[in-house]
Formats: structure tokens, sequence, C-alpha cells
């Protein structure tokens, strides 16, 4: 089962939710920040909701490798933990920047489901 799957059941997501996880180039990466964000540079996931008048979810999450790899953790652990991630950004959920980022409840879920996940 795919990760984004597994959160929307997790997460109780109406029947025929279903997220898209794509990955891209560094440069695709780039053009996809800027025309998101407005932002130059490199990030390592975005990702976008559409929810449906029915109250299904439907969603992208694009994840960038080349950004993964620089987060200092095994690369298939951060792949997995940046489609969490972008699923539940899409699910509705969101976290502050700064410090309080991983006090957060989004970061807590996101960690409880990455090490389910990853076991």
């Amino acid at each position: 089962m795919r990760v984004a799957d597994r959160v929307l059941a997790w997460e109780r997501a109406p029947a025929g939710s279903h997220i898209d996880i794509t990955l891209l180039s560094a440069a695709a990466m780039r053009r996809a920040n800027r025309r998101a964000t407005g932002r130059r540079g490199l990030t390592d996931v975005i990702a976008y909701a559409l929810p449906q008048p029915d109250g299904r979810m439907v969603g992208d999450v694009y994840i960038c490798p080349t950004a993964a790899a620089r987060n200092g953790v095994a690369l298939n652990d951060e792949l997995v933990r940046l489609a969490v991630h972008g699923t539940l950004h899409v699910l509705g959920y969101d976290h502050p920047e700064g410090p309080g980022r991983t006090r957060s409840r989004m970061w807590q879920l996101q960690e409880r489901y990455v090490t389910r996940l990853l076991r």
C-alpha cells in the first residue's frame, strides 16, 4: 500500500480520496516552488489540495530527492517522511515555522506515522 493511502486510511479520509506523489528534479522543484510560493530556491516538498464537493480529498504532493538528501537522514526514511508530511498538508494540517514546528500537532502525527511505516 502506498504511503499516502495509508495516511488517508489512518486519518479516516472519505472513501475515494486520492493523493498522488511525484518526485521532481531539482530544476523542476525550483520552478514549482517559484510558481507555488513566489520563493526562489530549492525546497523538499510542496503539496496541493483540491477538496471535492462530496467531501473527498484529492491532492498532489511533489518531493525533490535532491533536496531530501540534504536533510541529513537516510534518503528512504526522508522520502517517507516527506510523503507523510505532504499528505498531511493536503488533509489540512499545518505547522508553524521556526522552533515550534517540531512541537506542533502535525509534526507529532507525522512522526508517529513515519515510525509505523518504517517498522
